[in-house]
């Protein structure tokens, strides 16, 4: 193992943020709530998008006031996580997963209610923001039980919010598109239970503080481990940076314009498009969950390698395909794709120690923020140029992967 790769993981393998042992019962239980608690917060989220098409017709929107939707939920989620992430790496606050989720549940109700553009955009907002308070500190929580399988953790914790994504999709062509924009309010039950749940880890979180098992501001460092220069952390960020940029912009176009394109392109209705984009989302969980598992093993740096260059094959040829194929290649995509971001989180985690809630925030802030500005900049270029343009330009996403060479080398185990 490299010099680096064992400051690496010297720097993150103390007490003060695993919390348990790798085998401790009580260690799954919490990330596997943390998980549940998570598809819960997608599930409602991905509603938002799933409205899209009811939206675009009742309230007569163009492409890019589609986009501003997703613009106003994400970036409300990106300019407050990092900020969410610092305060409670310095003042932990476990009850505030509560808080988050209860702030979605407004949002819900506020967007079943709406009669208006504006409010729409306001209740958009409104989720964005309980997202902004519930993924650093649920991410840095599930770190702390995570009994030094990091990987696996995240990757568990992800998997719940990927599945979320996908079921939101499903609920909203069997519920919402056949009773409407006012059904959303069904949903609210799923909030109150996932506040309940969430009361419930705040607590085991709050007692494990108080025991001493956990660190109060979670910043100290393990006996001998060695920081990596600042010059090398900043080139990785840098890289990590631009292999989000990569993901999330393609992320985005499947995400807010798939059904669009599906319709448009090859005249299926609209609950066929929510279908297929089920399968989509469906195939992200897998991905997410192997990325996570493959990376404790073999290292990050590999897993980075093959999840953004390999789907760039199945994204050259998508706006080619019939749709048959089309469905194969963004299963592909979503499985090979996924697999990237919880490899990519624990790595940044690693070169950044004792900042674990600063990074998550960051991290799933510039993941929603670019997802809000490429869904807004996509909309209008869709608007400009059809929407098929949009999946030809951004086939060529993925190439921005090579900038992986530039990430610290690590040996494997």
């Amino acid at each position: 193992m490299s010099g680096q790769e064992t400051a690496l993981r010297g720097n993150v393998a103390r007490p003060a943020e695993t919390g348990a042992r790798p085998d401790s019962g009580t260690t799954f239980a919490v990330i596997l709530s943390l998980s549940f608690c998570h598809l819960l917060n997608d599930m409602m989220q991905s509603l938002v998008p799933a409205l899209y098409p009811i939206l675009k017709t009742s309230y007569g929107l163009d492409f890019a006031q589609v986009g501003l939707i997703t613009l106003a939920f994400q970036c409300t989620a990106s300019l407050f996580q990092p900020v969410v992430g610092l305060v409670t790496d310095r003042h932990p606050q476990p009850y505030s997963l509560a808080v988050g989720m209860g702030s979605t549940l407004v949002g819900l109700l506020l967007m079943a209610q709406a009669s208006s553009y504006p409010v729409i955009l306001l209740a958009a907002a409104l989720i964005g923001l309980g997202s902004a308070v519930f993924h650093p500190e649920a991410s840095r929580v599930a770190r702390m039980a995570a009994g030094g399988r990091y990987g696996l953790a995240q990757s568990l914790f992800q998997v719940g919010g990927n599945a979320g994504t996908a079921v939101g999709p499903l609920l909203a062509a069997f519920i919402v598109v056949p009773a409407g924009q006012h059904s959303i309010v069904w949903f609210s039950a799923a909030a109150l239970l996932g506040m309940l749940v969430l009361f419930q880890v705040g607590r085991w979180y709050a007692a494990k503080r108080s025991a001493g098992q956990v660190a109060a501001k979670g910043r100290a460092s393990a006996p001998g481990a060695a920081p990596l220069p600042r010059r090398t952390v900043a080139i990785a960020i840098l890289v990590l940076v631009v292999l989000l940029f990569s993901k999330n912009i393609y992320s985005a176009s499947l995400g807010s314009y798939y059904t669009f394109y599906l319709i448009q392109r090859f005249g299926v209705s609209v609950q066929q498009a929510q279908l297929l984009l089920f399968l989509y989302l469906g195939s992200v969980v897998l991905g997410t969950l192997a990325g996570g598992a493959v990376g404790d093993r073999v290292g990050r740096v590999p897993v980075i390698w093959f999840s953004i260059l390999g789907a760039l094959p199945f994204t050259l040829a998508l706006p080619h395909a019939g749709l048959f194929w089309t469905a194969v290649f963004t299963v592909l995509i979503g499985l090979i794709m996924a697999s990237a971001f919880s490899a990519i989180l624990v790595y940044a985690q690693d070169l950044m120690p004792g900042r674990v809630g600063l990074v998550a925030g960051i991290f799933f802030g510039f993941s929603f923020g670019l997802g809000g500005l490429g869904a807004a900049a996509l909309g209008r270029l869709a608007d400009w140029t059809g929407i098929e343009t949009v999946y030809q330009i951004c086939a060529f996403l993925p190439v921005l992967g090579l900038a992986t060479v530039f990430l610290p080398r690590h040996g494997r185990r």
